[in-house]
């Protein structure tokens, strides 16, 4: 007689945390790598992202970085809107004065701007080889956020409906345009906010 064992594996996932995706991303950066030689481009987005990572001064971890982007995470329970939005604005401002020292030591015209995507919610990280990845439902969103259509200046920072209910508070001593969106969530305009 065959004996038939079915074994029920059920998966609990301790890595699986609540916290924040931040996303700064380049816009006109396509346009740039068409138009820049190799080497000039690869520096200057090399230098472009190093301030960024500066900038962060060690409060988010980086999942990855692609091309002309980088994906912030960090576990955070109560996440704090005056800080993150503090934090944006001086990662702008650094990264605007980094093309400025650019286009001048390169004597060009380096015509990129920075979003950001902050977003908040479940997701677990997992390892393969040296690589440590996110996983979730919340990172993909985050992503998408980075496509839309609600956007009217290069420059801002897009804040999600789940970002904006788990924090601490919804106003920043920071000046800028702000948004709120028909289906949650807030953007915040840098342009004409100096």
């Amino acid at each position: 007689m065959q004996q038939v064992f079915k074994t029920i594996i059920i998966m609990k996932n301790i890595n699986i945390h609540e916290g924040i995706i931040l996303i700064p991303d380049f816009s006109g950066f396509t346009e740039f790598v068409f138009n820049t030689k190799l080497y000039t481009g690869e520096y200057i987005v090399r230098q472009l992202l190093s301030t960024l990572i500066d900038m962060n001064d060690q409060y988010f971890d980086i999942s990855e970085i692609e091309g002309d982007a980088i994906l912030f995470y960090r576990y955070d329970n109560h996440p704090s809107y005056d800080h993150i939005s503090r934090m944006l604005w001086n990662m702008r401002n650094a990264f605007n004065q980094k093309i400025k020292e650019l286009s001048k030591e390169l004597s060009m015209s380096i015509d990129m701007s920075l979003k950001f995507i902050v977003h908040y919610g479940k997701f677990s990280q997992y390892t393969i080889g040296s690589f440590k990845k996110l996983y979730g439902k919340t990172v993909v969103e985050a992503h998408q956020m980075l496509k839309n259509e609600f956007t009217e200046n290069p420059s801002y920072a897009l804040f999600s409906h789940s970002f904006l209910e788990n924090s601490e508070s919804e106003k920043s001593e920071i000046n800028t345009q702000q948004y709120h969106l028909p289906e949650g969530g807030m953007i915040h305009y840098f342009e004409n906010a100096n």
